[in-house]
């Protein structure tokens, strides 16, 4: 790996802030993982960026599929197989963007940010969306009442009261191009109670 940090007539960087890979960088495997006893981060990268226009980012990661084959270009995947401890939080991923103490949004922010492309001219067929939410347990399996595919939260005392911001054309007027609903979408909140939204088939 070479990089630029230079010693005598040798290279030394024990701190890899410059390194170049040509082949894949791997650390432990399925059969003799990395072993972690206690809290903490496995990986950790610390940045301060200063730059006063264009965008910093703390990890770029880009695949170009030019064959028939599929993937994707980040996969976490997160496995409990122990009891866990009373009001701990087992995540796949936590991503989470703060505003802080003078600092200011002038455009947007966006703790996520998921986006689907399609380049001009291109048909490309199948099933597209920005955000997919999947479930993967057999039938056998009893969720609780609570369980549901999108959760929302206030982690503090301040709490947002509106579920969407969308676009004006995606809320159509009733009695216009609607019709009177027919169908009903079940809702849960965090006190157990169900309710419905109203839907139009």
């Amino acid at each position: 790996m070479p990089n630029t940090k230079a010693i005598g007539v040798a290279f030394a960087d024990p701190e890899f802030e410059s390194v170049t890979v040509t082949q894949g960088v791997y650390a432990g495997a399925s059969s003799s993982p990395i072993a972690q006893s206690s809290s903490g981060s496995v990986n950790q990268f610390y940045v301060t960026a200063s730059h006063a226009s264009g965008d910093v980012r703390g990890i770029y990661s880009r695949v170009n599929f030019t064959g028939a084959g599929a993937g994707e270009t980040l996969r976490a995947f997160s496995t409990v197989a122990a009891a866990q401890g009373a009001g701990q939080t087992t995540n796949g991923a936590h991503i989470s963007l703060s505003v802080n103490s003078g600092g200011s949004i002038s455009g947007a922010a966006n703790a996520v940010r998921a986006t689907l492309g399609v380049a001009s001219g291109v048909t490309p067929g199948g099933t597209l969306a920005a955000v997919n939410v999947d479930s993967d347990f057999p039938s056998s399996v009893t969720l609780p009442g609570s369980a549901a595919f999108i959760r929302a939260s206030n982690s503090n005392t301040g709490t947002v009261t509106n579920l969407l911001n969308l676009p004006a054309a995606m809320v159509a007027v009733l009695g216009g191009t609607s019709a009177t609903p027919n169908r009903k979408i079940a809702c849960v909140t965090d006190a157990g109670t169900t309710f419905f939204l109203m839907a139009v088939v």
